[in-house]
């Protein structure tokens, strides 16, 4: 899903309080003094060649949810490592060409060095009427981007689109201030590139190589699609192409960047689905009545979750699928969700067989220890020779009468052969 597929429509706009007509109330530019910019490109050492106020920034901010754009600048008499943290959102490349982290907003950082043989390098600073024709100019580019940028899921996550990344290099070109031979100041215009061939949708990709789509994808839910697209290996392309040619043991040819990954296999997903809404298996299932209700009715009779065989676990999911289809649903992950149900219910036994073992041991080894005393008890009766019978010891100690004959037996044995004296 794109910008273009959602309402309402979003219009490219300046905040307020960043236009002439507000007084430019939340504007408050601060650039160095002249005598604090300059470069020395004769200077040895590094930081000896540009003056403490080279790093200061002006910049151009893009809500790329709702087009809203405003500008502003940075201090600078800030260390430069700190930039990150002075602007109001992400520059373009540190975002990359995949998701956009909320709330949306990308930084465009103006160029202020010019250079030319007859003037070096020379600092030029906008002031605010100037930045505010500027992000008037750009406005079309905005809608544009704001227009095809991907939302993704149902909070309409931000994804960079092929065509919103062009529309984004264009409001980058139209940021420049080049000069004329006599120094002037050109305006260059808002142009409206073409996507480039190199850049590629992660859809035209799928059509392209139906074979080498996952069928799962139509039952997977958002947490698997995500992890899908988010494939980063070493080397080779990524995403959601470089996953799809890896498990087919296919390349891709260099030179292409891709674009709306998790857009994709959203869109994949929701072909598959029709006309009815993909659902988490385990929200229906343990959030909603009539997931509640038909659990509860398809619950195995006399077998808890554990003792299912795959087989049944087939039907059990199919069961589900029957009784959402109904509420136009389709559950995304029910295999993987009853499996790991069954998995924990298994896991469970386990645990209660450890702990039966170990009761079972313990209890051996007390057996062992009361055994070993009953003997030598039985032992030392014996050893009175007071007249009683087998019969009567062998109640006392709770054994067949055989058993304390034998014993008998045996002691006199010893005593039989046991050398006088010892």
């Amino acid at each position: 899903m794109t910008a273009a597929d959602s309402t309402p429509r979003r219009t490219a706009h300046v905040l307020p309080g960043y236009r002439p007509d507000d007084a430019f109330m939340a504007v408050e530019l601060d650039p160095p003094p002249a005598e604090y910019v300059w470069h020395d490109e004769h200077a040895e050492q590094q930081e000896q060649r540009y003056g403490p106020g080279a790093g200061y920034h002006q910049w151009l901010a893009v809500d790329a949810c709702d087009g809203a754009v405003w500008f502003g600048d940075t201090d600078w008499r800030a260390p430069a490592e700190d930039l990150a943290d002075r602007l109001p959102g992400l520059p373009r490349k540190v975002l990359g060409d995949g998701a956009v982290p909320a709330p949306g907003i990308v930084v465009h950082l103006l160029d202020h060095l010019t250079h030319d043989e007859q003037r070096g390098c020379s600092w030029r600073f906008f002031t605010a009427e100037e930045l505010h024709a500027l992000a008037l100019r750009i406005l079309p580019g905005v809608q544009r981007l704001v227009d095809s940028m991907h939302r993704v899921g149902p909070a309409g996550e931000l994804e960079w689109s092929a065509e919103a990344a062009t529309a984004w290099d264009d409001i980058a070109q139209a940021t420049a201030h080049p000069t004329d031979p006599s120094g002037g100041l050109l305006r260059p215009g808002l142009r409206t590139t073409p996507t480039p061939a190199w850049r590629v949708e992660v859809g035209a990709f799928l059509a392209m190589n139906p074979d080498l789509c996952d069928p799962s994808w139509a039952l997977a839910t958002d947490a698997e699609l995500d992890a899908y697209a988010d494939y980063r290996p070493e080397r080779g392309y990524g995403g959601v192409p470089g996953r799809m040619c890896h498990d087919a043991d296919r390349q891709i040819e260099d030179g292409f960047t891709f674009y709306g990954h998790r857009a994709a296999l959203y869109a994949y997903r929701a072909q598959a689905c029709g006309d009815r809404t993909p659902t988490d298996a385990r929200i229906w299932l343990e959030t909603t009545d009539a997931g509640r209700g038909t659990w509860e009715a398809a619950k195995p009779l006399g077998a808890t979750l554990a003792d299912v065989p795959d087989c049944a676990l087939a039907a059990l999911a199919e069961g589900f699928q029957n009784a959402a289809r109904e509420e136009g649903l389709v559950l995304t992950g029910l295999n993987s969700y009853l499996q790991r149900l069954r998995a924990e219910e298994r896991s469970a036994v386990d645990s209660q067989l450890v702990r039966e073992a170990e009761e079972v041991e313990r209890l051996e080894n007390m057996l062992k220890d009361f055994r070993a005393a009953r003997n030598r008890t039985v032992t030392r009766i014996l050893a009175w020779s007071d007249a009683r019978s087998d019969a009567e010891i062998a109640r006392l100690a709770s054994m067949p009468d055989e058993y304390v004959r034998n014993w008998r037996a045996r002691l006199t044995d010893e005593e039989t052969v046991t050398p006088p004296g010892t």
